[in-house]
């Protein structure tokens, strides 16, 4: 009857959803990935006293992290590193 092919239609789409998400959550965990690298990279390279200035600026300007992207705000002037160019 009809109740069966609508609630056909809804489990056919809540599994093609489930699956975009699980694709969105892989890509999220590479991402974090190599930005927790890359934070490891800048703090290795970093001298302790811009550590402890952006530590400061941290503190004094507290943002909620899902509102900056990782690495912006940061004033490191570092020149870039071989074979760090756009990843995308």
């Amino acid at each position: 009857p009809f109740q069966d092919l609508v609630k056909s239609h809804l489990m056919y789409a809540v599994r093609e959803e489930v699956e975009v998400l699980k694709e969105q959550i892989k890509e999220l965990i590479e991402k974090n990935s190599q930005l927790e690298q890359e934070n490891t990279l800048l703090k290795t390279l970093a001298s302790p006293e811009q550590l402890a200035q952006f530590q400061a600026q941290l503190q004094t300007t507290p943002s909620p992290a899902s509102s900056q992207p990782q690495g912006t705000g940061q004033q490191l002037p570092q020149p870039p590193l071989p074979g760090s160019g756009p990843s995308a």
